[in-house]
């Protein structure tokens, strides 16, 4: 595993994060693999570990503290506040007093003194007040929080935390599929933010795996990716080519991409099985063809002007 500064932090981080959410988390996914699957990753190098308190109905937080207890030390155990699950909805609360109660149950739920990362999930600018940001900084002198940030797919919203001092990194949607990140990410650097990848893999859907159905989990994803994600799931069929790269696995050359980036601090993906997780891994210090890079680049100019034509 390869490891690179995140930020102005003072963490090095492991440039392949693992993500605490979705199907891992649920309890229909026997804890005792997703446990396996923890300690893998930790075997493997992997030093960042994401997680929120919306993630799978709210059970994510509780069971990644399960899985890194006595192990957890020299982490940068990430999680994130504003969103929270409520019969079987997701809520939202970015006032102060929400936010401060949020991390402090974080806290007890993954059994830690201190988060080494509180990002707020999703929030507005206008919801990024002086109140809000107040509260967080007390968080922070009272030693509850290490280093605070914005995980947002909306440019806009990362655009303006740019310009706030007190944030350390940003999460975008960086991936195969959203080229357009780049400059964002650019900018997000030279404004002394630290970089994390988010939706690395694009769902899998450069790899069509909404039609890989062989269990439950497999038929959760693919609802979830028809319902919420279907114009990701049509635009990654244009990329099936990543499959075929000479070297490497669809999924190995997919982490590549976003890696090949040297401004991306971490690139946080999830997983349920075991050989996946271990191909993720592998994906760290491969360096994509010329010739794959090149047909990336075409697969994505063609997008991009589909999406200007529909």
């Amino acid at each position: 595993m390869r490891y690179r500064p995140l930020g102005r932090t003072g963490f090095e981080v492991s440039e392949i994060g693992f993500g605490a959410a979705s199907w891992w988390g649920k309890p229909q996914f026997s804890e005792a693999s997703a446990i396996r699957l923890v300690h893998a990753a930790l075997d493997g190098g992997v030093t960042v570990f994401d997680t929120g308190a919306s993630y799978s109905g709210g059970h994510a937080e509780a069971r990644l503290g399960r899985a890194l207890k006595g192990r957890g030390d020299g982490l940068v155990v990430a999680s994130k506040a504003g969103t929270f699950a409520k019969d079987g909805r997701i809520g939202r609360d970015f006032s102060a007093a929400a936010i401060v109660a949020s991390t402090e149950a974080s806290l007890r739920k993954l059994d830690l003194e201190t988060l080494p990362l509180l990002q707020l999930h999703g929030p507005g600018v206008a919801e990024l007040t002086d109140e809000l940001r107040a509260a967080l900084a007390d968080l922070k002198g009272r030693g509850l929080v290490r280093a605070l940030g914005v995980n947002s797919f909306d440019p806009a919203v990362i655009e303006h935390v740019l310009g706030l001092s007190d944030f350390d990194t940003v999460m975008v949607d960086y991936n195969v599929l959203r080229p357009e990140r780049e400059p964002l990410i650019a900018r997000a650097v030279a404004a002394g933010k630290a970089v994390l990848a988010g939706m690395p893999l694009a769902m899998g859907h450069t790899g069509g795996q909404v039609a890989k159905l062989r269990a439950p989990r497999d038929l959760w994803y693919a609802a979830r990716g028809l319902l919420r994600h279907r114009r990701e799931v049509e635009a990654g069929a244009r990329f099936g080519f990543l499959g075929r790269t000479p070297g490497m696995t669809g999924a190995q050359a997919a982490l590549s991409y976003v890696l090949a980036n040297p401004d991306v601090a971490c690139a946080v993906t999830g997983t349920s099985r075991m050989a996946h997780l271990r191909d993720n891994l592998a994906a760290s210090g491969l360096s994509l063809p010329a010739e794959t890079l090149a047909e990336i680049r075409a697969a994505q100019s063609r997008l991009s002007l589909a999406r200007l034509s529909g």
